[in-house]
């Protein structure tokens, strides 16, 4: 009850935080004082100090674990205008101190760290908490990260990233949220306010920095870093609203991404960057290079040597250069041989010193270290739990198997259930698996009747040595409870997946408890989705907690036994079989779409048949053409009736606004909660449409036989979208409408927009 108390506050202070959040945001619009400022320090900076503030470093220390004299005299000359990775208290200290006491203008420099998903305490990774389909969830974890890096001089993190993804192979869709625009708009501004807080100039904000810069999720094949390839029409509808609800909310800078979009790398790539993002958006903050990605345009076959990807990436408009030194190397003969103006740069300083006035650093420049940080406080474990419980998606649960009873003989098995480190997931720098709660810990503080074996050292081990033990621990018990996954290190960046199956033994594994006979659940912690469709049957229940974080363990104990519910929905959707990818929901109808009628499977086919076309539908002979589990799909505790489904007007012009309503029913026995859907397609129009688009939902608790009347609004102009020829078209004509569970369900309704 301490617990729920402790996180029920951290809930309220965040709400409170955020009920107007239009006045808490960012303005991009900036104020002539601080414009003022910043032309008056900018008039006495020297072309050597200006080209100094678009640096950022990757290391402060030389290999005696000192700060080199180099770096010492590049701060002093101005050299360098911001840091990525220290953390060392007295480096930063010294590090701020040459700059604000012994460089020619004394403009501070502003730290930087990684911090994704929490800074010590760790929360879900990003994909998790977009299954929450909660942006307060998201909201409290930047909140909470930002609380705990800045007591270690972290000023700017590179998150959020937003990029939306349609192919699980990819290693980086675990920081994703998702494949759906809507559900990632939401996310990326929770995010955002989150990590900046209030006020930027609070000590305990950081910058933002929405990421990456764009379509880095289209990677082609899944495969990171690889080449993007999509109409502009696609840009501007399923890429750019995660970006500019981040914009919306202010936030402080940018990063561009590694991939070339269309053949232009994002970092050289003047369309996005200085068109769409500085002209149509106005965005006032600063844009920064990925790692080293200025230069990584040679390679691309993009830029001719280091001078040249310096020139592209600064007529483009890039403000800022991490790591690589092109811009250092290069942009003041750039200048000279009128290649690159210094207007330009001004405007690439301004932008950088902007943000630093906004962050209160030229004023309070200094990490106050004389009270040590405080980490992993009570209310931020309840909230990372919270999150975990929410995230956490039910996908299967045979008669009911779950929750189990606190009697049940369990045998706990798997690689991942005792793995602190693994449990945290990708992008973890500073989390301690020390502090990590696991699965067998909250067991043991639980006083479950289990049996642990382990069966597998890790999740790519491939001895059968430890199976005996576990098939022996499985015939002794009522219940086999099997931990697996992929370890952390197997999802992220540059770690794609040709096959997304469960790595090492874990298969062989799952089968020989399976000819126990002895019930099984599945609880994957994976950074993408798993595939098991061939041996699904060998499964009672599967529960996907994705990597949960430090609290991970006491949330999964809690969701298994029933002290808590799985909250989570689907952000993308699950295939069968990584062959099916890149899979996604809101995809077109095509000329011959699938249907249960017309699919005919392989194993159907004579012999010998004669030569046609099977049907003539767009589908997988041997895996058809639904994929595993939907977008949006997750079980409860219970069960849920939609009916009654009642649109208020039938015909409605360009101004209107979308009324319907529909009855939700909790036909099960106990309480639960449900997360009711609303899709809309629209029929026909001048560029072919998705088959269904996410538009809003509602998260609801209803109890056992409980009705409530659901009311949705939308307005008409969410319907519109850019066309083929770029345009922005909102048409006459006839809407399905679809209330449920997921992107494959639903009360199914229609209504008519008129001219």
């Amino acid at each position: 009850m301490k617990q729920l108390f402790i996180a029920l506050s951290l809930l309220f202070l965040i709400a409170c935080q955020a009920e107007d959040k239009s006045s808490k945001q960012i303005k991009k619009t900036s104020n002539s004082a601080e414009e003022q400022r910043i032309d008056a320090l900018l008039s006495k900076m020297s072309l050597e100090e200006k080209i100094g503030q678009t640096a950022l470093r990757g290391s402060s220390s030389s290999s005696d674990g000192g700060i080199s004299e180099e770096i010492i005299e590049d701060i002093r000359a101005g050299r360098i205008g911001a840091f990525l990775n220290v953390m060392d208290p007295e480096h930063m200290q010294e590090l701020q101190r040459l700059s604000v006491e012994e460089s020619p203008n004394g403009v501070p420099i502003v730290f930087a760290r990684d911090v994704i998903h929490g800074f010590k305490t760790i929360f879900p990774i990003p994909l998790g908490l977009a299954a929450s389909w909660d942006d307060e969830q998201a909201e409290i974890c930047g909140r909470v990260s930002s609380i705990e890096a800045t007591q270690a001089g972290i000023r700017w993190t590179f998150a959020p990233m937003v990029d939306i993804c349609r192919d699980s192979r990819w290693g980086r869709i675990s920081e994703s949220p998702g494949e759906d625009p809507y559900l990632g708009e939401l996310i990326s501004a929770a995010y955002v306010r989150g990590f900046q807080g209030d006020s930027l100039n609070a000590p305990d904000a950081m910058a933002a920095c929405v990421k990456h810069y764009a379509a880095y999720g289209a990677a082609v094949g899944g495969r990171d870093y690889n080449s993007a390839e999509l109409h502009e029409s696609q840009l501007r509808n399923m890429i750019l609203p995660p970006f500019q609800a981040a914009f919306d909310a202010g936030v402080a800078t940018v990063m561009t991404s590694f991939n070339d979009v269309n053949g232009v790398p994002a970092s050289g790539n003047s369309f996005l960057l200085k068109d769409v993002l500085k002209g149509e958006i106005g965005f006032d903050g600063f844009i920064v290079s990925d790692w080293n990605s200025i230069t990584e345009m040679i390679p691309h076959g993009f830029a001719a040597d280091e001078k040249h990807a310096a020139e592209l990436a600064a007529n483009a408009g890039l403000d800022m250069e991490m790591t690589s030194e092109s811009y250092e190397n290069h942009l003041e003969e750039l200048i000279k041989e009128g290649k690159f103006k210094e207007a330009e740069l001004d405007d690439f300083v301004r932008n950088i010193l902007r943000i630093k006035i906004r962050l209160g650093l030229f004023e309070n420049p200094y990490t106050d270290w004389s009270t040590p940080p405080v980490y992993y406080e009570e209310e931020h474990m309840a909230a990372a739990k919270t999150a975990a419980i929410k995230s956490s998606v039910l996908l299967k649960n045979n008669k009911s198997l779950l929750p189990l009873q606190q009697s049940t003989k369990v045998a706990l098995i798997g690689p991942l259930a005792d793995k602190g480190h693994e449990q945290l997931g990708t992008w973890t720098f500073d989390g301690e698996k020390t502090k990590t709660q696991t699965v067998v810990d909250a067991f043991e503080a639980g006083e479950a009747n289990f049996n642990f074996v382990e069966g597998l050292t890790h999740s790519r081990d491939m001895s059968e040595d430890q199976f005996k033990s576990a098939v022996r621990a499985a015939k002794r018990s009522d219940v086999a409870v099997i931990v697996a996954g992929e370890e952390a290190i197997l999802s992220g960046e540059a770690h794609s997946r040709a096959k997304i199956n469960l790595p090492g033994a874990q298969e062989a594994l799952i089968e020989a408890i399976a000819e126990t006979g002895t019930p099984i659940v599945l609880v994957i912690m994976a950074g993408r989705p798993i595939t098991y469709f061939d041996y699904q049957d060998q499964l009672d229940a599967v529960l996907m907690t994705w990597h949960p974080g430090t609290m991970g363990g006491p949330a999964i104990y809690d969701m298994l036994y029933g002290i808590a519910e799985p909250e989570g929905r689907l952000p993308v959707t699950w295939p069968k079989t990584a062959g099916q990818l890149p899979l996604y929901y809101n995809h077109k109808n095509t000329g011959r779409p699938a249907s249960a009628e017309s699919f005919v499977p392989m194993n159907k086919i004579p012999v010998e048949a004669w030569q046609s076309s099977l049907g003539n539908t767009s589908h997988y002979l041997d895996y058809g053409f639904t994929p595993h589990y939907p977008f949006g799909y997750g079980l409860g505790y219970t069960t849920y009736k939609y009916s009654n489904l009642v649109i208020a007007e039938k015909q409605l012009d360009k101004d209107g606004t979308v009324k319907v309503s529909v009855d939700l029913t909790n036909t099960g026995s106990r309480a639960g909660h449900e997360i009711a859907q609303l899709y809309v397609q629209d029929i026909t129009a001048s560029t072919t449409r998705p088959v269904r688009e996410l538009k809003t939902f509602q998260k609801v608790k209803l109890k056992s036989g409980e009705t409530k009347t659901l009311s949705f609004e939308v307005p008409v102009s969410d319907l519109s979208f850019v066309g083929a020829d770029l345009e922005t078209h909102l048409e006459a004509g006839t809407f399905n409408l679809w209330i449920g569970n997921n992107a494959m369900s639903g009360q199914k309704g229609s209504f008519e927009l008129v001219d």
